[in-house]
């Protein structure tokens, strides 16, 4: 004879077998996909600099997640949700972040962390998250810490410190720089009293760790300094922005989109230095 409560163990036994299996296929089917927001970020400083419709490589299904959740939202016309993230793209993005609030340089179209989340509630998840971090202070200028922590390692690749003319989130700060100082990942670095070796191991150190950078002279317009913008920067100006899209695209970051005069390097950004 079974006692009731040998019964009931049994029962519940059962129950349990039969629940785990439904509840992990459950599980599976609602899992969401996967916005990596590298790809993002990168694509957002690229594809709107180009003369085609090239896509970032590595880009496609992530900005293709971002441009379906703009299309849900009203934002984006069925044909550019394409994989592709060009100006109308960064224009849909503007005015989803001023749909959220922002304002200025927070609704530039370039995708941070918590907009990029909260448009893909319900429908995909951020993966590779990039921040900038806090303001700091470093070599007496205002930096970010992920830029701060960009040029140590280059300081230490090129075996020597710099001193920066200016730093980020200066509006208005410098007439010749157009405004790419106004937001985050912007520095200027003095070259007075520097060696032309040690400016071109300088800009290949700022260039192999993140930077897109440049040695700016008074034949291009301005006093002798390196130029230096943090790719993929999530608080980047708009102009800064083009900068680093036309880096990627072998320009001189300039408003004649020169061919590039810097030491040709790899291209990666930091996140990407960082894993080697």
């Amino acid at each position: 004879m079974f006692t009731k409560a040998a019964v009931l163990t049994a029962l519940t036994a059962a129950t349990f077998a039969v629940a785990a299996p439904a509840q992990a296929e459950t599980a599976a089917t609602t899992a969401l996909p996967g916005a990596n927001m590298e790809a993002v970020l990168k694509a957002a400083q690229i594809d709107p600099r180009r003369a085609d419709d090239t896509q970032t490589p590595g880009a496609h299904d992530s900005v293709l997640l971002v441009e379906q959740a703009l299309q849900a939202k009203g934002l984006l016309a069925s044909q550019y949700v394409d994989g592709y993230f060009g100006t109308t793209t960064i224009t849909a993005y503007s005015q989803y972040q001023k749909s959220l609030g922002y304002t200025g340089l927070d609704a530039s179209g370039l995708p941070g962390r918590t907009s990029l989340e909260k448009l893909g509630e319900g429908r995909y998840t951020v993966t590779n998250a990039v921040s900038a971090g806090s303001q700091v202070t470093y070599h007496g200028k205002t930096l970010n810490t992920r830029t701060k922590a960009m040029l140590v390692a280059a300081e230490g690749k090129a075996g020597f410190q710099v001193t920066l003319t200016q730093g980020s989130y200066n509006p208005g700060g410098v007439d010749a720089s157009a405004g790419t100082h106004d937001g985050g990942g912007a520095m200027d670095i003095s070259v007075s009293g520097m060696s032309s070796t040690n400016r071109n191991n300088l800009l290949k150190a700022l260039r192999g760790v993140g930077f897109a950078a440049w040695y700016r002279t008074p034949a291009q317009g301005f006093d002798y300094h390196i130029h230096a913008m943090a790719v993929s920067d999530p608080d980047l100006s708009s102009g800064a922005q083009h900068q680093t899209g036309d880096y990627y695209l072998g320009m001189n970051g300039l408003a004649g989109r020169g061919a590039d005069d810097g030491p040709q390097v790899a291209k990666v950004t930091w996140e990407e230095y960082q894993r080697g």
